[in-house]
């Protein structure tokens, strides 16, 4: 998966990409190369349990500070995520390689530069309402089911300074990150969810003396 997503990421002239896997040394995830990095791409499945707390601790407080995260399809249990969200994250699922049709339903957002009304994905796994997550700041994707079903498939966040999209697509027994479209909405959200100015720390909430005279 990491591969397929590096490799068409990797042919963009605008980004420089590199790869961080679960058998890594802190997941490849260390603080120079999250200090390096301005946006994250996660995806998981089965193991989320294997991922370290403290790693956990340390992406979430590069999110806080401006760093992007791209959470795709099985990731919506990833411990990150859950953690972003402060809900269960679950969701209905069915393996069953029906068609999938992504509805754009916020043309003018950056993540939809590009796509059309809709595109389909000819086999893929069902992801079902209730998605027990807190409503997004900008729902840019809705997903309709062959079974038919409903997904919330595109969803934007703020947290602290940084940005987070979930974009439900991604089943390891299908080729969907060969798709263009595919390609395109996670292209575009790298792009819109990178920093705009320098990654600094939050603010703290320290005493400030005041600006003015007092008194």
């Amino acid at each position: 998966i990491h591969g397929a997503i590096a490799e068409f990421l990797g042919k963009e002239g605008d980004l420089a990409v590199r790869t961080a896997t679960l058998r890594q040394e802190d997941h490849g995830l260390t603080e120079d190369v999250l200090a390096k990095t301005d946006v994250l791409i996660w995806w998981g499945h089965r193991a989320h349990g294997e991922v370290q707390d403290a790693i956990v601790d340390r992406v979430y407080r590069r999110v806080l500070a401006g760093m992007g995260l791209i959470v795709l399809h099985s990731a919506h249990f990833s411990k990150i995520f859950k953690r972003l969200m402060g809900t269960s994250c679950s969701l209905r699922w069915r393996e069953a390689g029906e068609k999938e049709r992504v509805w754009v339903i916020e043309q003018g957002h950056p993540i939809a530069h590009g796509l059309d009304h809709y595109f389909e994905i000819p086999h893929t796994e069902m992801y079902g309402e209730r998605f027990d997550i807190p409503e997004p700041d900008t729902l840019v994707l809705i997903s309709w089911y062959e079974g038919g079903e409903v997904f919330r498939s595109g969803c934007c966040y703020k947290r602290g300074r940084g940005k987070v999209f979930y974009f439900a697509p991604g089943h390891e027994t299908h080729p969907i990150y060969y798709q263009r479209e595919v390609q395109q909405v996670i292209s575009n959200a790298v792009r819109w969810a990178r920093p705009i100015s320098s990654l600094a720390e939050p603010l703290c909430g320290d005493s400030v003396p005041p600006l003015e005279l007092l008194g």
